[in-house]
């Protein structure tokens, strides 16, 4: 049983929440909260039901000012950039990476229920909520992220996370309450590293993500600590006091994907290969099958697509395709199931699972379109150059 204490401190929470909601309504009267519209917006309102067609979000990371570009998924596949939409804040460029801006994935996330975005801005320590309508983009609020370098937004019911990358790194927490995101008191985590602000782009959290049911916050730290940190989401969406941490070897656990069945998959940068878990009580992970080699270099990204597994590979400016069986056994269907341009990233595929979209740094920053086909190989069906060398973070609506 709680004391009478925690009792009082857990009952005094929902209050500070209503009071920074209050507070930040009271902002939204007085103009307070940075907003940004555009001709687009004047015959659509960013979150309500609408008709929209489907859009793909991509955010360009600048330094000199973070922006979001909307763009609307033709009936082909292909994208027509449809809006830009400043974020408030500035991209960020962690150190000593060789194809610039971040290094990490879920740094822009869609949240359907909510019909928001999150951005983080890494080079302000804020993150920004923009709400949506198909390619109608709305900056409503600018939150400073708690932390030091944020670089990974995770959403689960009206709960959000963000991770911050630098110095000792932490999570970070905030409610949706209404149509406004609060921050949670008493909700930042430390994580206990030891990197520089920026980090080294080897040593930061590779990406923050809820559990399918959302009773535990997964963060990755690559080869800082080659662990997965899982916190316990408890009363009022805090966490516990510290994580359960899983060693994954020295593979550089990266990005997660999950399975049908709430499996973890995880991509592994060290070791270029995919190794899948399973939960266990009070957060802990059991590693199901060996890690599986993909043969290409600096495996990061992966995302699930159709029943497939795909990641991307910075080093070989590639992606591999791997599918998970039942018991979580995973199999390398395609070490190189699509090129694209140097330094290959972020990856989001379309809801209906037809389409796939890969982001490339090098080269002026390019969105790669491919069509899934049935066989989980990938067709390439266009491009979208000259969105900016730091691009990172890509979401589908």
């Amino acid at each position: 049983m709680l004391s009478d204490k925690l009792m009082s401190k857990h009952k005094a929470i929902p209050r500070l929440i209503r009071a920074a909601a209050a507070g930040a309504i009271g902002l939204a009267a007085a103009g307070g909260l940075a907003a940004f519209a555009s001709p687009a917006l004047a015959a659509s309102t960013p979150g309500t039901a609408g008709t929209a067609p489907p859009t793909v979000y991509v955010q360009t990371n600048n330094p000199a000012g973070n922006q979001v570009i909307a763009f609307a998924q033709r009936p082909d596949g292909q994208l027509s950039q449809e809006q830009v939409v400043s974020t408030g804040g500035l991209g960020g460029i962690e150190a000593a990476t060789p194809a610039g801006g971040l290094v990490s994935q879920g740094s822009l996330t869609y949240d359907p229920g909510h019909h928001l975005l999150f951005a983080v801005n890494a080079g302000s320590d804020t993150i920004s909520v923009l709400s949506v309508e198909g390619s109608a983009v709305r900056l409503d609020q600018v939150l400073g992220s708690g932390g030091e370098f944020p670089d990974s937004i995770a959403v689960h019911g009206n709960l959000v996370y963000v991770v911050n990358a630098g110095g000792a790194g932490s999570v970070s927490g905030f409610s949706i309450v209404g149509q406004l995101v609060v921050p949670i008191p008493g909700s930042t985590r430390s994580l206990g590293l030891d990197n520089t602000n920026p980090p080294n782009f080897h040593m930061s959290p590779g990406q923050v993500i809820f559990s399918p049911n959302g009773s535990e916050l997964l963060v990755t730290t690559k080869e800082s600590t080659n662990s997965i940190d899982v916190f316990q989401v408890g009363l009022f969406g805090l966490l516990s006091t510290a994580p359960t941490v899983t060693l994954d070897d020295s593979s550089g656990p990266f990005a997660f994907a999950f399975t049908p069945s709430g499996q973890l998959a995880v991509a592994e940068v060290a070791t270029a290969s995919l190794h899948t878990f399973a939960f266990g009580p009070h957060g802990t992970l059991t590693s199901l099958a060996p890690s599986v080699l993909d043969g290409q270099q600096a495996t990061c990204w992966v995302i699930a697509a159709d029943g497939f597994y795909y990641v991307a590979n910075a080093g070989s400016a590639d992606l591999s395709e791997y599918t998970v069986a039942a018991d979580g056994t995973p199999s390398l269907v395609a070490p190189v199931a699509a090129t694209t341009g140097a330094g290959s990233i972020d990856l989001t595929a379309s809801a209906d699972g037809k389409y796939l979209y890969a982001e490339a740094g090098a080269g002026g920053g390019t969105v790669f379109e491919f069509r899934i086909n049935s066989d989980g190989f990938l067709s390439p069906i266009g491009s979208v150059p000259g969105l900016g060398a730091d691009i990172q973070g890509i979401a589908a609506d």
